[in-house]
């Protein structure tokens, strides 16, 4: 009976045991668990903030005549760029041209040949002697008419026939002068097979469509010419800094591998069209000429824009974390939320506030980087 007692009384005390300690590491991990912090709040202790030298504000309204700053690339208007085509078609007999060559306006681009280039001088100059024929025979039936030697039938037999042929010289000497064919020069003696292509512009070749003793029908481009004389900048504008421009602003332009050459250029047309990123284009004409500079290049460029009031903070007040910026908005004693905003133009140590109503809010001014690095600090 002792025996059992005594097993009885060790098995409770070892179950009480168990029990109890389960209970307690229960406990414990209750009593260890704690609410995760805000990522984006941060608060300091008395001495911190004396040892960092915090200090806030909040944003106030100033008037700015910042920069705006633009990107785009070089494009060339409509009128200057030339699609060169032969309205009858034919076979490209020769051409020395390449991209990139430079032409002067009336220069030969190409000689084209066919068969059908020598039956229209022979329909031409044909169509020319009958009408030649028919002028002397209407002239002759008006006199015999006003005399009443001649009836008014073969009269009006003569005029139709006259007028029909100088109806067909006229179309026929027209199309001569779509291929090229100068109609007033042409005899029997200088018809030929072939006929020549002169350019329309001057410039460089940007695209050659053929090659040689390839049939090119008339909807076929040969060439595609650019006079880069007249090149434009086409400049990406946001709708938010659209109302900040007009025709005649001075724009200065630059490329990314030469920033320190500068560019003058002007606005000539702001866009009011929007597209599905909410930009519209500016137009700016290079107030000279550069032959370094070619369609399709990309340019930054640097607009003066109007004054106008804007709520502006310290340039201290920003800090840059992970390509975008903040500012730490104060939201107890001692503890500030970084805040995501956009920065707007700069002018003597003040930035605009592009984005987030902060009025009557306190903002750190002086202090806010080594905000940031304990927050970030703290969250590893």
């Amino acid at each position: 009976m002792n025996f059992k007692a005594i097993s009885f009384s060790t098995g409770l005390m070892a179950f009480c045991a168990l029990v109890y300690g389960c209970g307690g590491k229960a406990g414990d991990k209750t009593a260890e668990a704690v609410v995760p912090a805000d990522p984006q709040l941060v608060t300091l202790t008395a001495e911190q903030a004396a040892n960092i030298g915090l200090k806030t504000s909040s944003p106030v309204e100033q008037e700015m005549s910042g920069v705006l700053k633009l990107s785009g690339q070089i494009d060339v208007p409509p009128q200057n760029l030339v699609s060169v085509s032969i309205p009858l078609g034919g076979y490209l007999k020769s051409t020395r041209m390449l991209p990139g060559t430079h032409v002067r306006k009336g220069e030969v681009l190409a000689v084209m040949e066919d068969p059908q280039y020598i039956q229209l001088q022979q329909d031409y100059l044909i169509a020319k002697n009958r009408l030649g024929y028919a002028a002397r025979e209407y002239e002759r039936q008006k006199e015999l008419n006003s005399t009443k030697a001649g009836s008014d039938k073969v009269l009006q037999q003569a005029e139709s026939e006259f007028k029909g042929l100088s109806i067909d010289t006229r179309a026929l000497e027209a199309r001569l002068g779509l291929i090229g064919i100068d109609a007033r020069k042409l005899t029997e003696n200088s018809i030929s097979k072939t006929v020549y292509i002169y350019s329309p512009i001057s410039g460089y070749i940007s695209k050659v469509n053929v090659n040689i003793g390839k049939y090119v029908t008339p909807s076929d481009v040969i060439f595609e010419l650019v006079n880069p004389e007249d090149i434009h900048l086409n400049l990406t504008v946001y709708e938010k800094d659209l109302d900040k421009l007009v025709v005649g602003q001075s724009v200065t332009a630059f490329t990314n591998d030469k920033p320190d050459r500068k560019y003058a250029t002007k606005v000539i047309l702001v866009g009011h069209s929007l597209g599905e990123d909410r930009s519209a284009e500016v137009h700016c004409h290079f107030e000279r000429y550069d032959k370094s500079l070619v369609p399709g290049m990309y340019m930054n460029a640097e607009i003066r824009v109007k004054n106008s009031k804007e709520k502006v903070l310290p340039d201290e007040a920003f800090v840059s974390f992970e390509n975008a910026d903040y500012v730490f908005v104060q939201e107890q004693a001692r503890t500030f939320r970084m805040v995501p905003v956009q920065k707007g133009p700069s002018e003597n140590g003040l930035t605009a506030l592009a984005s987030a109503n902060l009025d009557g809010r306190q903002v750190v001014t002086s202090g806010a980087y080594s905000l940031l690095m304990k927050l970030k600090n703290t969250e590893e």
